[in-house]
């Protein structure tokens, strides 16, 4: 079998130890017979849909493409014992006070793994990417602006320690 994986899902790949795959930003059948993406990504060959927005999507994501089941979940998370706010975050029930517009699917699941409450009427934040940075103008709350996926690392420990790190600041 022929696995093609985005850039996004690279490391991923790499984590479970899969070694023949090609890298390509927009995968298709010409590029093999399995795709591993991001979940919001379409294509038209099987596909393996990851979702990396919390440390337990991450956690999950990499049980989903570890096909021989190699990893152990205790090997999983060491995976994470470089990215002290990612491994915080990977149990967390704790609620926070804090209510958050949000104006994006992605922030939503990171917001809502750190215990944040999303609401649309009575909010303190808004998070918002910044790609959306235009539709915010007239907030008048404080705006907390989220670099996306142009503008962060590819490896998903690393965009979601940030991720965290900006959000803990409201805490």
């Amino acid at each position: 079998m022929k696995i093609v994986t985005t850039p996004m899902c690279e490391d991923l790949v790499k984590l479970v130890g899969i070694k023949n795959y090609k890298v390509n930003k927009h995968p298709n059948k010409n590029d093999g017979d399995l795709a591993i993406l991001l979940s919001e990504s379409k294509v038209e060959i099987d596909s393996i849909p990851l979702k990396v927005n919390s440390s337990v999507q991450i956690f999950e994501s990499i049980k989903k493409i570890d096909f021989n089941n190699n990893l152990t979940d205790e090997e999983i998370l060491s995976f994470f014992d470089d990215y002290p706010l990612a491994k915080k975050y990977l149990n967390n029930n704790v609620k926070n006070s804090i209510h958050i517009k949000v104006y994006s699917n992605f922030l939503k699941d990171t917001a809502e793994s750190m215990g944040f409450t999303i609401d649309d009427e009575n909010y303190d934040y808004v998070v918002y990417p910044d790609y959306l940075a235009d539709e915010v103008q007239n907030e008048t709350q404080t705006l907390i602006e989220i670099s996306s996926h142009n503008f962060v690392s590819k490896n998903p420990f690393v965009r979601l320690e940030k991720r965290y790190e900006i959000l803990e600041k409201l805490i």
